[in-house]
């Protein structure tokens, strides 16, 4: 029997805290990095941060844009990061943002969560703001191949919040309507394959997002290191569910540089371990 997403991404964030390193190439790193703005840039500037990651934190999140921008040379790069990152040991979350209406997210799922796909990953990033039970499709199949899904819900850009924090008809939050629908097949005890991606950075209760809504839900958080939340925001952001997060940094480790960004990690991934008193 498949192991289930959560139960991976459990024993990960128990063994290594909860620091999750983004692989985002931007123009401006690459440069830094003294790499070419290309698809052999952006293979190489992937390859080393999956390395450096490698023994020191559980997950990474490569952000698909960065790599698109390059057309076929740019995804067969991206190919080679998940496939570097996944036989290290690494759980890949594809920052992708797909989400469409049911047909298309067929094509999705075969991208993104299909196990032998080349972009094969553990789980992928969904909008549903074609409605949440147009992914539907994406969650039934993650949940079977033993793979997962982190649905936007309170995302950290300031331009979301008006929409995000929208009442509904029933007096709710449109974040909490679609933390309800999206993670309703996954109550349990345990952590669901259904995750929320929640900025560390937004108040939860202006968006209806309460601890016994997300009592077992998977959260990714972006909104760490450069956006300005702190590792001590771990708890005070998200209190009894700090233990179920990812705590998404990006820019705030990758300006290391290829020679510093292994220190760096390892500092920081300590630092969010002290905090949670692991």
């Amino acid at each position: 029997m498949t192991e289930s997403f959560g139960a991976r991404l459990r024993a990960a964030l128990d063994e290594h805290g909860p620091l999750c390193v983004g692989i985002d190439p931007h123009a401006s790193l690459l440069d830094t990095w003294g790499l070419g703005q290309d698809a052999v840039g952006v293979r190489e500037f992937g390859l080393r941060v999956v390395d450096a990651a490698a023994g020191r934190v559980g997950v990474v999140k490569p952000q698909v844009s960065f790599f698109e921008r390059f057309g076929s040379r740019g995804f067969a790069a991206l190919e080679d990061v998940f496939a570097a990152a996944r036989a290290a040991g690494l759980l890949v979350v594809a920052d992708a943002k797909r989400g469409d209406i049911g047909s298309t997210n067929e094509g999705y799922a075969d991208a993104w969560i299909e196990p032998g796909s080349p972009l094969e990953a553990d789980a992928v990033t969904l909008s549903p703001y074609l409605g949440v039970g147009a992914l539907d499709v994406v969650l039934t199949r993650a949940r079977a191949a033993g793979k997962g899904v982190f649905v936007l819900a309170a995302t950290s850009n300031p331009e979301a919040a008006a929409l995000q924090s929208a009442t509904t008809s029933d007096g709710g939050h449109v974040a909490a309507m679609v933390a309800r629908q999206a993670t309703a097949a996954d109550a349990g005890d345990a952590l669901g394959a259904i995750g929320l991606v929640i900025g560390a950075t937004v108040d939860r209760a202006a968006f209806g997002l309460d601890d016994d809504l997300l009592r077992t839900v998977p959260v990714l958080a972006p909104g760490f290191g450069a956006q300005g939340a702190t590792p001590d925001d771990l708890t005070t952001r998200f209190g009894t569910i700090a233990r179920n997060v990812l705590a998404s940094e990006s820019r705030s480790i990758l300006r290391a540089g290829p020679d510093g960004i292994a220190v760096r990690m390892e500092e920081t991934a300590r630092r969010y371990q002290e905090v949670l008193g692991a």
